[in-house]
């Protein structure tokens, strides 16, 4: 849990920055949103990296992710805001486990 919690402040913090500084900001609130679905995705993917767990646990907390994303972005921001930032986890939340198919283990935690 404690790492997952890294990697949520991580992800956030590193996609802010580069967001805010590099890509082009679309002001500090929509980075940081932007940011948060990154790091959400990155330590959901990590905390639900157990290989024991049934698949459909995975996708149930997933999904809460993602719902948590959108109800956050559409209490802050417009559709149009909470859109990209659904696409940024499930990218990120993708990646993770493709990057994990290429090990025997099918985990990052081992």
């Amino acid at each position: 849990m404690q790492r997952a919690i890294i990697y949520l402040l991580a992800g956030t913090s590193i996609s802010f920055l580069l967001n805010y500084y590099l890509l082009g900001s679309l002001g500090w609130q929509v980075d940081l949103y932007h940011g948060f679905a990154f790091g959400l995705g990155w330590g959901l993917a990590y905390l639900v990296d157990h290989p024991e767990w049934p698949l459909l646990k995975k996708m149930g907390i997933s999904f809460i992710g993602i719902a948590a994303v959108v109800i956050f972005g559409l209490l802050f921001f417009n559709f149009e805001t909470a859109v990209p930032s659904i696409i940024k986890f499930s990218t990120v939340f993708v990646a993770y486990y493709l990057i994990a198919s290429f090990r025997n283990s099918k985990s990052l935690r081992q």
